[in-house]
């Protein structure tokens, strides 16, 4: 059976909270990789980066629609996510865009169990930590699609 640690590419190209947006931008594109592992001055895992973060940052804002009543406003969607998207929207750090306390997987998660996650949550990028919890290693959409693709 196959698990992550077959799947993973183990030279994780990862940047720190501090990486600025254009750089970030730039070490994705040059690396052909869809997202990386947000890791402080530890190598501790604090997060996840994607391009879907970086094409967040340009998008429209969208503006909660609110119904008023008798000098009342009533909000049909939570204020508190358009501050957070504001915030995405004007962070300059790779530390201001990333999700935080990401999905992970041990190295011995079955395929099918990382395959499940990937597409039920819609990871692009899911980071592989050992028994202890350090990053070993990620897994993308196209580790898995090299594995179609060779018949394992």
């Amino acid at each position: 059976m196959l698990t992550a640690k077959d799947l993973m590419t183990a030279n994780v190209i990862a940047v720190t909270p501090d990486t600025p947006v254009r750089e970030l931008a730039r070490t994705l594109a040059d690396n052909r990789i869809s997202g990386a592992p947000v890791v402080d001055g530890a190598g501790q895992l604090i997060g996840v980066v994607t391009e879907s973060d970086l094409i967040f940052q340009n998008k429209k804002v969208h503006i909660p629609t609110a119904l008023a009543i008798l000098d009342s406003f009533i909000f049909l969607e939570a204020p508190d996510k358009m501050e957070q998207e504001l915030k995405k929207m004007a962070g300059t750090t790779a530390g201001d865009i990333c999700t935080r306390k990401p999905v992970t997987v041990q190295q011995d998660t079955p395929l099918e169990e990382v395959a499940t996650l990937m597409a039920e949550k819609k990871i692009h990028t899911l980071p592989v930590l050992d028994a202890d919890g350090q990053l070993i290693g990620v897994i993308g959409k196209s580790d898995i699609i090299r594995m179609i693709a060779a018949g394992i």
